[in-house]
């Protein structure tokens, strides 16, 4: 014989005070790459201790050995510092300096 189970419920999201279906995000925790100033996701990126104690995180070994080479971020065009130092990227519309245009008018002669 055969016992029948209810089937499983599947995941219902929870309801909101307006009746709206509210589904949660689920929150990863990212760190930011010292050198290129990427999102390390887990599981991603070498940390390197200096001596000092300053700890450094890294998203790829390319970046570890330019960190060692002591090659400036500002230098390469694919890194977030570059692009920040070029004006690059997001820029609001509003923040854009605007030149203002001279405007015509007639002078009246004196002493005519």
């Amino acid at each position: 014989f055969w016992l029948k189970l209810a089937p499983k419920p599947k995941h219902q999201p929870s309801l909101c005070e307006a009746g709206k279906r509210v589904f949660a995000a689920m929150v990863i925790k990212t760190e930011l790459c010292h050198f290129t100033e990427y999102r390390i996701y887990p599981g991603r990126g070498q940390r390197f201790i200096a001596k000092d104690g300053k700890v450094s995180f890294f998203i790829t070994s390319k970046v570890d050995s330019l960190f060692h080479q002591r090659i400036k971020a500002v230098k390469l065009r694919w890194t977030q510092a570059w692009r920040r130092m070029n004006k690059k990227g997001k820029v609001d519309e509003s923040a854009k300096k605007r030149t203002r245009k001279a405007a015509k008018f007639q002078k009246a002669i004196v002493g005519m």
